[in-house]
């Protein structure tokens, strides 16, 4: 098993970056879902958005127990998710690992 940042610096970073704490998180390319397991517990809810279908159902097969209800995945490119969405309020925003 080949586990990725075992010394926990991309976390580290991430956390140190933004406060999570009881946001509305919109991650932006959240691919399988590695990045947002480090911080969606600190948050209030988390919509990830990924345009891979594959991804998305590897994010929501491998979601935590303790972040069911709090973490929404779908498979949407940022320009579908705008056009399909009720206006809605994020706090925070967050881009990572992705090109637009």
């Amino acid at each position: 098993m080949i586990r990725i940042d075992p010394e926990n610096n991309e976390t580290l970073a991430l956390l140190d970056m933004a406060d999570f704490s009881g946001r509305n998180v919109l991650e932006i390319g959240c691919g399988d879902g590695r990045l947002t397991w480090r911080y969606a517990d600190n948050a209030a809810h988390v919509t990830a958005i990924e345009p891979g279908a594959e991804q998305i159902a590897l994010a929501m097969k491998n979601l935590p127990n303790n972040l069911q209800g709090k973490v929404d995945f779908r498979a949407a490119t940022l320009e579908d998710f705008a056009a399909d969405s009720k206006a809605s309020i994020f706090d925070l925003v967050i881009l990572s690992y992705s090109l637009c």
